[in-house]
């Protein structure tokens, strides 16, 4: 019989892993896709609630494309538990599917912070097609739009936001915005950069209670005064959506403990995506990486070992990057890392912040700001991604860019960074061309 391949999961890690399944197996397999909704791309959510494009244009597989690759899919179902003595799914509407292995790529939710009226109508989270439309009926030029939290998920959307002429306040409970992305020298800068561009910003805001208020939202905090929305926008951080799989016998711990081929403690069980806990490229220690390259990444392994190759993965690199008002901000690798050697500078002339952390003469993480439209920097941020990824031994080229934070290129090249990636695919062979996917 043919090998019976079981995704939960619809999202970047689940949708790569079938594409990768059918590129090696070309249809000898059987594939099962579960996900509680269509598969859709929540990277460009930020793009529907600004309107420059349609709801249409974030799905990601259609009926047809699923068909195509030769999926049986059942979309709306979520999974409840998982035998994997028996090797048996269990969906809430009582299907149960056997399966020869099992990818678990269940994504995270939203968490919303503790707050009295957090719950309430008028109060949205932005992670789902769902809250984002529930976001998308309510922002209207003019309103007050308050986002609860300064991280990344936030930054998302801010740019959104403000093309709907909306007014934006951010708070941010922590002494600084982004504060698991940049350091404060970096956060003063972007502070700086937004408040020139009319978005408030309240930090060290504790928020105690949301109260209706004749059709608005009244935000009361700890210390200072009182706010008034139209809109409240919840952006304090997610959790992974691992709760059905106790008494299982998968490990979990952050996430699904997973081995150098992203396989769980139950041999034919795989993690994926924000649910999985494997290597961190930089560190070697497990970490959980809920960022769209890694999920992508994952998928295309765990893909690739259902597939019956045996690929092993080197790990995933941290990195974010957001553009806010045409400023970039991005940081990857070990950038917060207080036992690393650390060097820095400001170019407040050019709104521009870099900061290199080294360990030896190996660059190890690294934060940079500068505007989207400075060639500088947006080289830059990926001669840094390659140095920090290769993780080669700089000798004296160390001296140079510690002197000279502006100036990646020569040390880049001199390094023999490129030729070290060149030859360099994820699955230790030449991409597959468009069209030659089943």
């Amino acid at each position: 019989m043919a090998t019976r391949h079981v995704i939960v999961g619809g999202g970047t890690a689940g949708l790569n892993a079938v594409q990768t399944i059918r590129e090696h197996e070309r249809g000898e397999s059987e594939i099962v896709l579960v996900s509680a909704e269509r598969p859709y791309s929540r990277m460009v959510l930020p793009y529907y609630l600004g309107r420059s494009i349609a709801e249409s244009h974030v799905f990601t597989a259609t009926p047809a494309r699923l068909a195509q690759l030769q999926v049986q899919a059942h979309i709306g179902r979520r999974a409840t538990s998982l035998d994997t003595a028996a090797n048996r799914l269990t969906l809430d509407d009582g299907t149960v599917i056997e399966y020869d292995d099992l990818l678990i790529a269940t994504g995270s939710s939203p968490v919303r912070a503790p707050v009295p009226g957090a719950d309430g109508p008028g109060v949205h989270s932005f992670w789902t097609l769902e809250q984002a439309r529930g976001v998308v009926a309510q922002i209207r030029e003019g309103g007050h739009v308050v986002l609860v939290g300064a991280g990344f998920i936030a930054f998302t959307i801010l740019n959104a936001i403000r093309a709907l002429r909306a007014r934006l306040t951010i708070l941010e409970i922590a002494p600084q915005i982004l504060p698991r992305m940049i350091d404060g020298t970096g956060a003063g800068i972007v502070e700086g950069w937004l408040r020139r561009h009319e978005v408030a910003i309240r930090t060290g805001a504790a928020l105690t209670t949301i109260e209706e208020e004749h059709g608005r939202r009244r935000l009361r905090f700890r210390e200072g005064e009182d706010l008034l929305a139209d809109v409240v926008i919840m952006a304090t951080g997610i959790r992974t959506n691992l709760e059905w799989l106790n008494g299982s016998g998968v490990h979990v711990r952050r996430g699904i403990l997973v081995d150098d081929h992203l396989r769980s403690n139950v041999p034919n069980v795989y993690a994926a995506g924000d649910v999985a806990e494997g290597r961190d490229l930089v560190t070697g220690e497990t970490a959980v990486h809920a960022i769209e390259p890694t999920a992508m990444e994952h998928g295309r392994v765990v893909g690739a070992n259902m597939a019956g190759r045996n690929v092993g993965y080197r790990g995933s690199l941290l990195m974010n990057i957001v553009e806010v008002c045409h400023l970039d901000i991005a940081s990857l690798g070990a950038w917060d890392d207080p036992t690393a050697e650390a060097f820095a500078l400001a170019r407040p002339d050019r709104w521009a912040y870099r900061k290199l952390l080294w360990r030896g003469d190996r660059l190890v993480g690294a934060m940079i700001l500068g505007m989207a439209n400075d060639i500088w920097t947006t080289n830059d941020v990926g001669m840094l991604k390659g140095l920090v990824q290769t993780g080669n031994g700089l000798g004296a080229w160390k001296g140079h860019l510690c002197r000279n934070l502006f100036g990646i290129k020569q040390a880049f090249i001199a390094s023999g960074t490129t030729a070290r990636l060149l030859p360099e695919t994820l699955l230790g062979q030449p991409s597959v061309a468009p069209g030659q996917v089943l």
